[in-house]
């Protein structure tokens, strides 16, 4: 992991601190603020073990790409998806129709 990495981690944390404390300021120790508050200090602790002793890095993984995809608005085949179940629709194994 990159020291720039390292420190936009710590940044967002620090960023992340300041609004839980303007929260906890207006809200107290409210059940939520305090698991807020555990979770931030569960956090930190990662971010130290991970700058103090980071993993290897896993072979092979794939660079960061900003390849730009092109999905064309044309029609595709209807024919393929004929059957196809429409699950969260509220109707299952029903005919499709164009």
């Amino acid at each position: 992991m990159s020291t720039t990495e390292i420190n936009e981690l710590r940044q967002t944390i620090g960023q992340l601190r300041q609004c839980i404390g303007a929260l906890r300021s207006q809200y107290g120790d409210a059940r939520p603020i305090t698991r807020l508050v555990n979770d931030l200090d569960r956090l930190d602790l990662d971010a130290a073990d991970l700058e103090e002793s980071p993993p290897p890095p896993i072979k092979g993984a794939p660079e960061r790409r900003n390849d730009v995809i092109y999905v064309p608005d044309s029609r595709s085949d209807e024919s393929a998806w004929m059957g196809a179940q429409d699950e969260g629709l509220g109707f299952h194994s029903r005919e499709r129709t164009k």
